[in-house]
């Protein structure tokens, strides 16, 4: 072994004694309020993304889209492939630039957050996902408090997931695990229009 490796080898040893002491210190398991927000893409994938794992412990995942509608959808598919794991609800109508009618996004809107609000009282779901709530939550459509309330009288393990840009203030300081997706540099800047696999 050369003097390079070795060091390696050493300071590997005292990183592992190090990460093994901390990691014993995490014992508590509960459920999570989680919250993909930001002006980056990636909020609903990383949300879908653990919606897959959880479908991989075997546990269900319920799963309400706010702003998008019954488009056709890569994830859709996926998901519809576990009809005893998923329940996959496109509850929107477009964006409100598209429906332009107020009074019918809030109605749209108090609809999808019924279902939602049903799944989180429901202990067998491991998991559910208010996908683009946020959006709803920007435009005053549902108050924020009551969203709070649901989530915080959610059952002990069930994970709620939150997404869409401009999470508000009340939100994020509830939940355990926020991040936020940093746009760098997208497609569509360029004239390069949404494809299938990588946006739907």
């Amino acid at each position: 072994m050369t003097a390079t490796e070795q060091r390696h080898t050493e300071k590997m040893r005292r990183v592992q004694v190090s990460r093994r002491a901390m990691m014993a210190t995490k014992t508590q398991e509960k459920g999570l309020l989680i919250v993909h927000t930001g002006a980056g893409k990636g909020k609903t994938t990383a949300a879908f993304g653990m919606a897959v794992r959880t479908i991989g412990h075997g546990m269900r995942v319920g799963i309400v889209q706010f702003v998008k509608g019954a488009m056709s959808t890569g994830e859709r598919a996926v998901f519809d492939a576990f009809p005893d794991l998923v329940t996959f609800r496109a509850m929107g109508e477009g964006f409100t630039w598209d429906t332009q009618d107020r009074a019918r996004d809030i109605a749209v809107a108090r609809t999808a957050w019924e279902e939602v609000a049903r799944m989180v009282a429901d202990p067998s779901y491991a998991m559910v996902i208010a996908d683009e709530l946020n959006i709803v939550l920007r435009y005053d459509y549902l108050p924020v408090d009551e969203v709070l309330a649901v989530a915080a009288a959610r059952p002990a393990m069930t994970h709620l997931v939150v997404t869409g840009r401009n999470a508000p203030t009340a939100l994020i300081e509830a939940a355990d695990l926020v991040t936020e997706m940093t746009q760098v540099k997208h497609p569509f800047r360029g004239g390069v229009k949404a494809q299938p696999g990588v946006e739907f």
